[in-house]
């Protein structure tokens, strides 16, 4: 995520809701209608969910919150874990096309990175990168940043290992 303040032209760009966002949020109230909108452009813009609302920088709420006619400060009393937040995830995921990472899938990574990606260029980097391009590709929403990290080094380790046994084999 970006650090820093965001100016006025990248709220527009990144947080206004667009007509197929509108009907999605349209049928939320209160915080939760905030706080569906939020994950929808965060879900967007990055790829995931966010892991709370201390993930959401105060401009942001505040400019989400006036199209939704929610008060920023309802975001507060919303709970991103339960049941209804995961009703939410299997809408947004629904919208944009894309499914929960499943076992198989994050099996399916970790099989394919360390031969076709951590060889090529093992940092670490450039490999939860590659990692996440994938996902994108086969429209999967990414594995926890835990998954992610353990996959990574996995494949990083594996490519490692691989290397060095061509170099002991001559």
């Amino acid at each position: 995520m970006r650090a820093g303040p965001l100016d006025f032209d990248e709220l527009v760009e990144h947080w206004t809701l667009l007509d197929g966002d509108r009907e999605l949020v349209a049928g939320k109230r209160g915080s939760t209608r905030l706080a569906f909108a939020l994950m929808l452009k965060f879900y967007n813009l990055y790829g995931r969910f966010p892991d709370g609302d201390g993930e959401l920088p105060r401009e942001v709420v505040q400019f989400v919150a006036r199209p939704v006619r929610v008060s920023a400060d309802a975001l507060q009393g919303y709970e991103f874990s339960e049941r209804t937040d995961r009703s939410h995830r299997a809408q947004i995921r629904g919208h944009f096309g894309f499914r929960e990472c499943t076992v198989e899938d994050a099996r399916a990574l970790q099989a394919s990175l360390p031969e076709n990606v951590a060889e090529a260029d093992p940092r670490h980097e450039v490999v939860r990168d590659q990692l996440l391009d994938r996902c994108r590709k086969w429209r999967v929403e990414p594995p926890s940043e835990s998954r992610i990290e353990r996959i990574v080094r996995g494949a990083v380790h594996g490519a490692q290992t691989a290397l060095g046994k061509r170099i002991a084999r001559g």
